[in-house]
């Protein structure tokens, strides 16, 4: 019987299928005979007389052609542990209480459907909190509302960079400079913006030799990519106009992907993207909804996305 995938993303439209990572799955998950399902977050539904969890889904097949990428059929009610036996938890972040309330509803599949990354262990992790059991790999770092708090740092540090907890995609960082020239009205828009603390770390020069992507399947490494800022940005994410280029990886990120590797298994993260900043510090654990495979295979002739399918497969063979 064929394997019944379905994939809970953002609109099939709104999608550049030259680099995004959810379709390059598909794909994969198709070529192999695989029953492709596609739905939006917000049609989960839970209901405790039925005790079944549901999604409006439809039937989907794609293919790599810009501008008719996917086919897709009726959308209809179907039961996500009866009907599926495979999701790919894809939407793209804010990680907010939204995105926590369905993540807390697909745990509840557990035993039945398999739901990559797990549910549960992406709550437990969130991209730029998960990343402190590495401590020991990451640049100095604070996690705190309080300007002095934050004036004390830079005291110590020089320029910084502030962001945002749970943001993602690159946006709304900025960096201060030493003189710490409108630290305190940047501060007091990021907390009228966001009830969480934030995140604050020296600016690494070395952020100009790149910010690697190093993808990781089940815990083993699948693959990486160097991104440079483009003209005029310190931000390297491919999204906020960064390039790619080929990359490999030095003996300090060997370390970091072998003390993480396990507990990725562990956790059931199987597809995690990590960024590391001029081949030595380690910033984030991106879980939610990772990125960066399609550049990745496109430099190094791979296929990531049939990793992650193999991934999937001894999983429900075990």
């Amino acid at each position: 019987m064929a394997l019944r995938v379905a994939v809970q993303m953002d609109p099939l439209d709104s999608i550049n299928i030259a680099g995004d990572s959810s379709f390059a799955i598909m794909l994969a998950a198709q070529a192999r005979g695989a029953e492709l399902w596609h739905y939006d977050v917000q049609t989960l539904a839970y209901d405790t007389g039925l005790n079944a969890l549901t999604a409006h889904a439809a039937p989907v097949t794609v293919q790599r052609v810009e501008g008719d990428h996917y086919t897709m059929g009726d959308r209809r009610r179907i039961n996500l542990a009866d009907d599926i036996d495979v999701i790919f938890m894809r939407q793209d972040p804010p990680f907010d209480l939204g995105y926590i309330s369905a993540a807390l509803m697909l745990d509840r599949l557990k035993g039945t459907t398999l739901v990559t990354n797990d549910p549960r262990e992406v709550i437990n992790a969130p991209e730029k909190m998960f990343v402190l059991d590495y401590a020991q790999f990451m640049p100095p770092t604070l996690i705190a509302r309080e300007l002095d708090d934050v004036r004390a740092f830079q005291a110590e540090h020089g320029s910084v960079v502030v962001k945002p907890l749970h943001g993602n995609g690159g946006k709304a960082i900025f960096k201060v400079d030493a003189d710490g020239t409108n630290l305190s009205a940047l501060f007091e828009m990021f907390n009228q913006t966001w009830p969480e603390p934030h995140m604050i770390q020296p600016f690494l020069p070395e952020v100009s030799e790149g910010d690697k992507r190093i993808v990781l399947i089940d815990g083993e490494f699948a693959g990486a990519i160097n991104r440079k800022p483009g003209e005029g940005e310190f931000r390297s994410n491919l999204a906020q106009g960064g390039y790619a280029e080929a990359a490999g990886l030095t003996e300090r990120e060997e370390e970091i992907c072998a003390a993480m590797g396990p507990e990725l298994k562990k956790r059931g993260l199987i597809f995690v993207g990590i960024d590391v900043i001029g081949g030595k510090w380690l910033t984030e654990i991106n879980v939610t909804s990772p990125t960066g495979i399609v550049a990745i295979d496109a430099f190094n002739g791979t296929d990531t996305a049939g990793k992650i399918m193999d991934a999937v497969e001894r999983r429900l063979a075990s």
